[in-house]
């Protein structure tokens, strides 16, 4: 797992005291949703608001807290091909 995406305990001194975060730095979690979900929104637009993506989501969202990179990135891709699988078929209906 890459450092750089880990957080690290609050430097500020005033949450010294305070406990220590756990889980994957939001925003490169955040870039990497948003790249998920663009491939998505742009090839396929008909999954949008599907059922069969809330189980990836939910299992990214764990990774996160867990501090699982390899799992979270997992987790993305599973929900891409999760996506892609209720936009094909939809297609192959309307076909």
């Amino acid at each position: 797992m890459s450092a750089e995406h880990n957080t690290q305990k609050n430097p500020n001194p005033a949450h010294a005291a305070g406990p220590e975060r756990t889980g994957l730095d939001s925003e490169w979690c955040a870039a990497k949703a948003a790249e998920a979900l663009r491939h998505l929104a742009l090839d396929y637009p008909e999954c949008s608001g599907s059922e069969a993506l809330h189980a990836p989501q939910d299992a990214a969202h764990a990774a996160a807290v867990a501090g699982d990179e390899a799992a979270y990135l997992e987790a993305l891709r599973q929900y891409m091909r999760a996506g892609q699988s209720v936009a094909l078929g939809i297609r192959r209906g309307a076909a």
